[in-house]
């Protein structure tokens, strides 16, 4: 049962194709890097740094891509936000971690900066994007866990092959009630040409409100015992090589609160889903009338995302010896398959 994805076992969310790789980095140019930080002396660290390149750092600095952002509920953080509203674009990568460790990542985000442009901090400044979960039931988040240099290796070592479940950002987060942390998908678009993906770093709900498309398996599955709190976060980054405007993008960025709810969150008080979308491309513009084949995209992208942090993460044991297990692989297909959602699979 060691298939990436449900998609290896015949679940298809959606009615458009995947992306060769099935990740945000099938969007031309996008790269992704990820630090994580275990360890058990002194603090116990569960815990990492996600970055999601749109392209270089030094061309991003000279040229950055229009932006959106959207908010389903706000008990959260996404620095750098009130610009990106304000100009409409994006000058830095965007990068996750523990909320804690938000100021440092900041920093390590500014020196990057200022690395890979000597005018930053001269002749202008920088305000990194950076959005955060609390992963503070399995990870020790009186203590900062992230180092300055944590930031630079993640951009350093962005690829575009993207690492899921508990890595990164991802490592100390507990979703819907099992192991979550980092998900990536994607969608072809064929009306439009292009590509949109989606990275989400998972951390909300409880098990009972489980749902894999549409079918309610956290009802079915015996009960799990994750965070005894409901709320939690979702940082979710869309990327996409359709020219977009940044009012368009935060459209976008807002069908992905859609994608939330196919899988069981409804947004919870506590709770703080952000988005930020993104396009990497200078080609001709998408009219308003010509928008609506990118929401499906985003939704269905979403939605598998979150099914996917979910699937490739594995029991993780935490501070205090608090353990969140994964989700059950074998129960979880045994309900799809009876629900009629794994055509493909063979036994």
């Amino acid at each position: 049962m060691s298939k990436r994805s449900l998609r290896d076992h015949g679940l298809r969310i959606g009615e458009l194709d995947a992306g060769p790789g099935n990740a945000i980095t099938d969007v031309p140019g996008v790269t992704v890097g990820q630090v994580t930080v275990w360890r058990d002396e002194p603090t116990v660290a569960r815990t990492g740094v996600t970055a999601i390149l749109p392209g270089p750092v030094e061309t991003l600095l000279k040229k950055p891509v229009p932006a959106g952002t959207a908010v389903l509920n706000g008990a959260g953080e996404l620095t750098g936000s009130i610009e990106i509203r304000e100009w409409g674009i994006l000058e830095t990568p965007v990068y996750l971690t523990s909320t804690h460790a938000v100021g440092r990542v900041m920093d390590g985000a500014v020196a990057v900066a200022v690395a890979a442009d000597p005018a930053v901090g001269v002749d202008n400044v920088v305000i990194p994007v950076v959005g955060e979960c609390d992963d503070s039931w399995l990870n020790d988040a009186r203590v900062v866990q992230v180092e300055l240099d944590d930031v630079a290796k993640a951009v350093a070592e962005a690829g575009t092959s993207v690492e899921e479940g508990a890595v990164g950002a991802g490592t100390g987060m507990t979703c819907l009630g099992y192991k979550s942390g980092i998900g990536t998908s994607s969608r072809l678009v064929p009306e439009l040409g292009c590509t949109v993906g989606v990275l989400a770093l998972t951390n909300f709900g409880g098990s009972r409100e489980l749902r894999i498309d549409g079918v309610p398996v956290g009802r079915m599955l015996a009960s799990a015992e994750g965070r005894p709190k409901e709320a939690g976060s979702c940082i979710v980054v869309v990327a996409t090589d359709a020219a977009l405007t940044p009012a368009q993008l935060e459209r976008v960025a807002r069908r992905a609160g859609l994608g939330l709810a196919r899988t069981g969150s409804v947004a919870y008080h506590g709770s703080g889903e952000i988005f930020v979308a993104f396009a990497t491309t200078d080609a001709r513009s998408v009219a308003d009338a010509e928008i609506d084949p990118l929401f499906p995209a985003t939704v269905d992208a979403t939605e598998e995302a979150v099914v996917n942090s979910l699937w490739a993460a594995e029991d993780v044991t935490g501070r205090k010896g608090r353990v969140v297990k994964a989700l059950p692989h074998d129960d979880v297909l045994e309900l799809l398959e009876q629900a009629q959602r794994l055509p493909g699979r063979g036994r």
